[in-house]
């Protein structure tokens, strides 16, 4: 019998089916040494897998490789999960990568997704227990290496978006053995201390071993157990610990940190202006309503001419007056008539009075409204005090040698204190 005569395609595409459909090549884990890495322009990485004997191509393409917590290199060791398949255009099998670890890094992370169980099971990661973060803090306590760039970059963020919050740096080790006791010994002298509205506890990226510490139980604890509120700030957005978990409130970085914990001033005198603003339309509103409503009743017929008022009573009077004329009922008529007399004398002096009345009305309200305009204030000897832009209410806040703006009615002063002369 003549043999069946197959393209190469056809080869190919039969001996991938078959790996393909191999349970064995599914799922698979290798450790192995990396050689001939490369990272392609579009972030997939192309690689060999080998031991002491043998080698594999292999590639892990971009969306997984995206996720990796290290940056592999020439001669790292791994252990890897993925399956295997052929190329079709080179009839070449390799190995598809889909997760990556260093090589003794997964009783790592065994331990942490041990430990991560038992706390949720504690109640440690309840969100009930989430504390608030205020929305303007006097004070920020920041936990972390006083020498690496995280506190610089807290250190500037606060200063820049909220320069009235204070920040307290309470040193302490970060990375290796003895960092877990150092976290906990300022997590609890903060506490101590009672001096700061929130903390920072964190640091800057790293591998999993670097950032250990924040994986370590008594960590946890003592984040759980503050009664301060702790922001976690550890490594970059795509690291996560245990501290992230536990703490009242998660930031990607600790540049992210600062940002969640202090507002900021620009939004903040924004919006006060917005506010003014409103405030001050509304009363000229007001204030034009009420004026509106006085020329009304200025010029309203009673006010121009009171004895109008009493216009048609008169008339009526006079008409029955006429017929008891007629009928001569001469001592009716006198008492009707000095009645009339009282009646005229009395609306006189009410409608006079209510005049008076709605005028002063008037004068105190123009007063009142006067007394709120800051201008008035000035004319009388009062100046605004600025320092960077804001406005001084109080010398506690004023510094000797700080530039200042005096804003007077004609004007504006820019000084330099000499000194300060505090009351009392």
């Amino acid at each position: 019998m003549e043999k069946k005569i197959i393209t190469v395609t056809a080869l190919n595409r039969y001996l991938k089916y078959r790996f393909d459909q191999d349970e064995n090549l599914k799922d698979i884990r290798l450790k192995a040494e990396i050689s001939n890495y490369k990272r392609h322009s579009r972030g997939h990485l192309y690689f060999s897998l080998k031991d002491e004997n043998s080698s594999v191509n292999a590639v892990m393409f971009f969306q997984s490789a995206s996720k990796l917590k290290f940056e592999p290199k020439e001669g790292s060791k791994v252990i890897v999960e993925g399956y295997v398949s052929i190329y079709e255009p080179t009839g070449s099998y390799q190995v598809y990568v889909t997760q990556m670890t260093e090589e003794g890094l997964g009783d790592l992370y065994q331990a942490f997704e041990k430990l991560k169980i038992k706390l949720n099971e504690a109640g440690l990661f309840d969100v009930s227990h989430k504390k608030q973060i205020p929305l303007f803090p006097k004070a920020v306590g920041v936990i972390t290496s006083p020498t690496g760039a995280a506190v610089r970059d807290i250190i500037n963020i606060i200063n820049r978006r909220y320069p009235l919050t204070k920040i307290i740096v309470y040193p302490a080790l970060v990375q290796g053995e003895e960092a877990k006791y150092s976290i906990v010994k300022m997590i609890e002298k903060a506490n101590i201390d009672r001096l700061t509205d929130v903390l920072i506890v964190g640091r800057g990226g790293g591998s999993i071993e670097d950032l250990w510490a924040f994986n370590e139980e008594m960590v946890a604890k003592a984040i759980y157990d503050s009664k301060i509120p702790i922001v976690s700030a550890v490594g970059h957005e795509t690291d996560t610990t245990i501290a992230d978990f536990v703490s009242d409130l998660r930031a990607p970085t600790p540049s992210g940190a600062a940002e969640l914990v202090v507002p900021d001033q620009k939004t903040l005198i924004d919006t006060l202006a917005n506010h003014t603003q409103k405030m001050r339309t509304y009363v000229n509103r007001i204030l034009s309503s009420e004026s509106r409503h006085l020329n009304q009743l200025l010029n309203s017929y009673v006010f121009l001419n009171p004895a109008r008022i009493i216009e048609r009573p008169t008339m009526q009077l006079m008409h029955l007056s006429d017929r008891l004329t007629q009928t001569r009922p001469d001592k009716r008529l006198i008492l009707a008539n000095e009645s009339l007399q009282r009646l005229e004398s009395s609306l006189t002096v009410i409608y006079s009075d209510r005049l008076k009345r709605e005028a002063i009305n008037f004068i105190n309200m123009t007063e009142k409204l006067e007394l709120l305009n800051p201008l008035n204030l000035m004319k009388k000897g009062y100046a605004i005090v600025k320092h960077q832009g804001l406005i001084k209410k109080s010398v506690t806040s004023l510094h000797q040698n700080d530039q200042i703006e005096i804003s007077m009615v004609d004007g504006t002063l820019k000084a330099t204190i000499d000194d300060i002369l505090k009351d009392g």
